[in-house]
């Protein structure tokens, strides 16, 4: 009998032992993966690179920036060119009598005759102007082009690098939790060789850190590839040291849904272009109504034949190109011209409808995962932890099966990683406030 109790306490040690060590493993483990408020400090020999930075960077290099504002530019220099008088032109005339050769009869005849002459086309008043007029709403077209482009390349400059950001929050966490889980899996191997464990356990202790493997292996390519983003954005050489993102801010947002929409009325670039060609149509309509009236030209001309025996002849023409096809081109170009008015009626009233939609989108997102934030905070991640807290002091009585406690581990990851997903997505909402409003909430470079 004593010896039976002697094996029976000899078998009971390598149990406990498994139970105590398991006991230690899932506490770091719980203890590592809910640090949700506790700042992820970047890895050493990294250097952080603000946003500030890339945003001014991206400024300087981006080409659809540059090309963007190279194209207004040229845009600039038209007004002056369209609203100026046509050159004018100068003629040299000979004229030979009697025989093809040059100035034949110029000593007895009064019709061979050497002469200068000049002459200059004058558009009906008003015409140039007008031109003129077009050509600096086309300007301020592409002023407004410009602008948009540059908003949208700093927009997703930001919602890249928040994204990134929260990739690198989260990727730190899921790598130091596969090690745990590593050391779990083993743990639970062992209690299963030694007879007080069962094989369901150790299977679902491997299959959550295979899981576990996969989304940190698509963590790593989704941050290849907003590495990526981020250096086309900059005009960046792809094999360029990748970027180190800051930590994940949580920007307030001061303003309230009618302060941004009046902003992005004010300033929005694509609102403003929409409401520059409606300008610019006008001033189409207006010259298609001077196209009716006729243009003018000015020549004149001097001619000299022998001086000794006839005398100069001094000759002014006037001359007016009348329109007489009216029903052929001007009528469908004034017809062209309400039609084009029209549509950029309608068209600015599109990008003010959409620009509208796509502001109290992006307002409610910031606004409601502020809310949800909140209770991440004070409801969620707290009770989660002490669910799992709970469920150790359980499974340590042997009163919670390791299933349940896996299952309230993984509550605790997944909703670590929601929090700091809901942060991201904030960020790039406020980011899309930015450009929809032309407003800076953090004061890097995107007011206008």
């Amino acid at each position: 009998m004593s010896l039976m109790l002697r094996k029976s306490g000899t078998s009971r040690f390598p149990y406990r032992f498994m139970e105590a060590s398991l006991f230690v493993l899932l506490f770091s483990l719980v203890l590592a993966s809910v640090g949700y408020a506790q700042d992820l400090t970047p890895r050493q020999g990294e250097a952080v690179t603000p946003l500030p930075d890339l945003l001014k960077e991206a400024e300087q290099n981006n080409p659809q920036i540059r090309a963007a504002r190279q194209g207004w530019e040229a845009a600039r220099q038209v007004p002056s060119q369209v609203s100026t008088l046509p050159d004018p032109q100068f003629s040299v005339q000979q004229v030979s009598v009697g025989s093809p050769r040059p100035f034949a009869g110029y000593t007895n005849s009064d019709f061979a005759y050497f002469g200068l002459g000049v002459s200059q086309d004058f558009p009906y008043p008003g015409k140039l102007r007008l031109k003129g007029e077009m050509a600096k709403r086309d300007a301020d077209v592409a002023q407004q082009h410009y602008e948009s482009v540059r908003l949208s390349v700093l927009a997703g400059v930001k919602a890249a690098y928040f994204q990134l950001a929260y990739l690198s929050k989260t990727l730190g966490i899921l790598e130091s939790d596969g090690e745990l889980l590593q050391q779990v899996e083993k743990a639970a191997d062992a209690r299963y060789r030694s007879g007080m464990g069962n094989q369901h356990d150790l299977l679902q202790a491997q299959v959550e850190r295979t899981k576990l493997l996969r989304e940190i292996t698509m963590h790593h390519l989704e941050v290849a590839r907003l590495e990526a983003q981020i250096k086309q954005l900059l005009s960046r050489v792809q094999f360029s040291p990748d970027i180190e993102p800051s930590e994940l801010p949580e920007t307030p947002l001061p303003y309230t849904f009618e302060e941004l929409l009046s902003a992005a009325k004010a300033q929005n670039p694509e609102i403003s272009a929409a409401e520059k060609m409606v300008k610019r149509q006008k001033v189409q309509v207006e010259l298609a109504h001077k196209d009716f009236y006729p243009d003018f030209n000015v020549q004149y001309m001097w001619q000299r034949t022998d001086p000794t025996q006839f005398r100069a002849y001094y000759m002014l023409t006037f001359g007016v190109r009348v329109p007489i096809y009216r029903g052929r081109k001007q009528r469908p170009e004034l017809a062209q011209a309400e039609a084009e008015l029209s549509r950029s009626h309608s068209e600015s009233e599109v990008q003010s409808q959409r620009v509208a939609f796509e502001l109290r989108s992006e307002y409610e997102t910031a606004e409601k995962t502020a809310e949800l934030l909140k209770i991440y905070r004070e409801g969620l991640l707290p009770q989660t932890r002490a669910g799992f807290q709970a469920g150790i002091a359980a499974y340590q009585s042997n009163r919670q099966d390791f299933p349940a406690l896996l299952t309230s581990f993984l509550d605790v990851l997944h909703l670590d990683e929601e929090y700091w997903r809901s942060i991201a997505e904030r960020e790039t909402a406020l980011a899309q406030l930015e450009q929809l409003t032309g407003l800076s909430l953090r004061g890097e470079g995107a007011k206008r």
